[in-house]
């Protein structure tokens, strides 16, 4: 077993809450802003269950997340269900004049064939500028197509 590392990262939106949601919700669209995810699919006849493909540094992952919660406009839940050990939440805060403050939190076990080759804290730092600029992505979408 390897060790499990955690990650939150924060932007504030210039869009309701309910366009911020609407675009996250469309899961199959995260390649577009988040740089490492490869690709996102739903699996048929259920909504809840999506399979995922990141490639980064020369390694690729692949897992099965299913949504454990969902609140509309609120927070959105997951957790894997095999391969990557990763599990997470993304929660929309309605602000004043319009905006919407994002908060995301991204938990994973560091695989046991690269916890030995990679100080924690390192990258820790890598993912967490990785996350951070994802969801800057993800906000710079959102307002262009919120104008």
């Amino acid at each position: 077993m390897g060790r499990w590392l955690e990650h939150s990262v924060t932007t504030t939106i210039a869009a309701p809450v309910d366009q911020v949601w609407a675009v996250w919700s469309d899961l199959e669209a995260m390649p577009r802003w988040m740089r490492w995810i490869e690709s996102v699919q739903t699996v048929p006849d259920d909504p809840d269950l999506t399979d995922w493909t990141l490639a980064a540094q020369g390694f690729r992952f692949h897992w099965k997340a299913r949504i454990t919660q969902r609140v509309e406009a609120q927070q959105l839940h997951w957790e894997s269900v095999g391969g990557l050990a990763t599990k997470g939440a993304v929660r929309f805060y309605p602000q004043p004049e319009g905006t919407t403050a994002v908060k995301l939190s991204v938990s994973y076990e560091l695989p046991g064939v690269l916890a030995p080759l990679m100080d924690a804290s390192i990258l820790g730092g890598i993912v967490t500028r990785e996350l951070q600029a994802n969801l800057d992505r993800f906000r710079d979408l959102v307002e262009r197509t919120h104008r």
